[in-house]
This record gives C-alpha cells, sequence and structure tokens, in this order.
C-alpha cells in the first residue's frame, strides 16, 4: 500500500510515505510554522518516490486533538490533497500516535499518552498494545486538570508526551507505583501513525475527504456537560 501520513498538531511538524512497507519521513520541531513546512515537505517525499498524489492508495492525519489551528492545518492539507486526488481518508488520534511510537520505540504495551492542553488541562489517553502490535485506546480520550485524569487500576504504565513535562508534579503521584518511566520530551510522529493508519484501513474505517474533520476533544467535553 502507497500511504501518506501527515501531522501539524502539536510543536512537531511531520509527514511519513510508506510504499508497501518502506517508509521515509520528514520532521521538524517549529512551532507556528506547520503551515508554510508542511506541503513542500509532502512534496519532497512524492519526488523522492517518483509519485504522484494520484498514485497513493490513502492517506492518514492526525485529526486531534492538539493545538486548534495545528489540527485545523492538517485537517485541511488533508483534504486538499484528498479531494484532487480523490483517495480515502482515515483520521488518527495524536494521542494513539503518541502511544504507538511509545511501542515502538521501547517495546512497552501499556501507555499514558499526555499532551499540554495549555489552560491548565491536559489531554488525556490510556492506551493498551492488541495482539496485532496496534495500540487502542482503553476508556475514552478526554481532556481535563492534570488531579483530574483517568488514573489505571492495575498493570505497569509508561508516560508519553508534553503533557509530563508540564505536569509530571502532579500526574505522576497520582499512578504512584504503576508508573514505571515517563518521557515528556514526545510529541506525536507521522511514521507512528503508519500501523494505526493501516489498521484503520483494513477495519474498514476509511472516510472520503469531506469527513476528513478535525476532532476537539475539548468541545466534546463541552458538549457532554451543558
Amino acid at each position: 500500500m502507497k500511504l501518506l501520513a501527515i501531522d501539524t498538531s502539536t510543536e512537531a511538524c511531520s509527514c511519513t510515505l510508506s510504499i508497501e512497507g518502506i517508509a521515509h519521513t520528514r520532521a521538524v520541531i517549529a512551532p507556528r510554522q506547520h503551515a508554510a513546512l508542511i506541503l513542500p515537505m509532502i512534496a519532497e517525499l512524492l519526488q523522492l518516490a517518483d509519485l504522484k498524489p494520484t498514485q497513493l492508495d490513502g492517506l492518514a492525519f492526525v485529526c486531534g486533538p492538539g493545538s486548534f489551528t495545528g489540527v485545523r492545518i492538517t485537517a485541511g492539507v488533508a483534504q486538499g490533497i484528498a479531494f484532487a486526488a480523490d483517495i480515502p481518508v482515515v483520521p488518527i488520534s495524536s494521542l494513539a500516535t503518541l502511544a504507538q511510537a511509545a511501542h515502538i520505540e521501547y517495546g512497552v504495551e501499556q501507555v499514558l499518552a499526555a499532551i499540554d492542553a495549555r489552560m491548565s488541562e491536559v489531554y488525556w489517553g490510556r492506551y493498551l498494545i492488541d495482539a496485532y502490535g496496534i495500540m487502542r485506546c482503553n476508556g475514552e480520550e478526554s481532556v481535563c486538570a492534570p488531579d483530574n485524569i483517568s488514573i489505571p487500576t492495575t498493570g505497569t504504565w509508561h508516560g508519553t508526551g508534553s503533557g509530563w513535562a508540564t505536569y509530571s508534579a502532579k500526574l505522576a503521584p497520582l499512578i504512584g507505583n504503576m508508573l514505571y518511566h515517563y518521557h515528556g520530551d514526545k510529541y506525536p510522529q507521522s511514521h507512528a501513525m503508519i500501523p494505526l493508519a493501516l489498521a484503520a484501513f483494513q477495519e474498514g474505517k476509511a472516510v472520503s475527504a469531506e469527513q476528513a474533520l478535525p476532532v476537539y476533544v475539548r468541545n466534546k467535553v463541552v458538549q457532554t456537560t451543558t
């Protein structure tokens, strides 16, 4: 499968082109520069592979949660490419991407993914590996004050994401002895989207270009509590 994955949901900006399991990635930490960077990065990868967007089998994009502007950029780019090339799209969670990257890098199977949501809140999700090596959400993703996170009851967990850098003093004591380690310097990266996207395509979760929409966890929480 020829698959393009893109993400601009946080401070990191990245894209990965995977062709029959061989992947090439472009990535940079560049806050507030994503709109200028992401399209040239994509064009570079396609040129390297001598591919046109119409030759892609599908596209994956991080739909959120994350920076409102960054998530909109990713969705807009995904929609534009998918419309023009008439290819299907799969939306991928930034928290799932963090969890999958932790599994790829460290081999961990239980992950607490956290992204700094500003306003003294954190985007939070618990993830468990399945039999096929795919991180699956255990419960629901949420946005809340660090004191109000959903705490696992058993197991040994690995923390990852910028939320751990900002709020480790509050998060770590809540997890206690179940927390093995955490890395607060991690951001979602497109290379970790590839296994998630392939699984999503196999499971029939692809959508059309017009359905490639951002997911704002903060808005979902507001809607369910009013």
